[in-house]
């Protein structure tokens, strides 16, 4: 295949992902259609299904962009000491993260009961395990363990909480600052 072609191809698999994306925070997830996709993209459903099977597939396609970098992520994180510091630099780039990929968070958050029903939702559902157990001192009590998995969930709950009365970054930067004092916190018991 020359590289005019695999250009072609990336470009319309981007264009699926683009407008898929669109119809899904529009409509949901389970409203949307094959059908409508490939109407709001003026190809036939054979040149879609060329390149996604299901809706799911394109959703999972969407779903590895943002879980890459959350496993980078996680994998910086193994490898650093299992300090405070550490664990402060995670919330940060966490945070960042979530930041650039907001469209595709607001959607997941959205619907999470379609998701809960893909393969995909269990994945989804692991790493945010994951990245909440990254946050956890050694000897961490019940309540420090909810600390932890508040502080991640808070920087999700930051993209959608509009009725604070602050812009974007303003709610993403109040959100990150009230994840690290609940990991300080969960830290300030333990000497970890």
């Amino acid at each position: 295949m020359n590289s005019t072609r695999r250009t072609r191809r990336s470009d319309t698999r981007q264009r699926i992902r683009d407008v898929a994306m669109e119809l899904f925070a529009e409509q949901g997830y389970e409203k949307t259609s094959l059908r409508e996709i490939a109407e709001r993209l003026d190809v036939t459903k054979a040149a879609l299904y060329y390149h996604f099977r299901t809706k799911e597939d394109i959703l999972a396609d969407l779903v590895a962009d943002l879980t890459r970098p959350m496993e980078e992520l996680v994998a910086w994180a193994r490898e650093q000491p299992p300090t405070l510091a550490t664990r402060r630099a995670v919330l940060r780039r966490y945070s960042e993260a979530l930041s650039s990929a907001e469209p595709l968070f607001r959607f997941l958050q959205e619907n999470q009961a379609a998701l809960r029903e893909l393969r995909i939702g269990p994945d989804i559902k692991e790493r945010l395990m994951t990245m909440s157990d990254l946050m956890l001192p050694e000897g961490a009590t019940p309540t420090d363990r909810m600390r932890c998995v508040a502080a991640v969930f808070t920087l999700h709950a930051g993209m959608h909480a509009t009725h604070v009365g602050a812009d974007r970054e303003e709610r993403r930067l109040a959100a990150l600052e009230v994840a690290l004092e609940l990991v300080e916190r969960a830290h300030a018991g333990t000497g970890a």
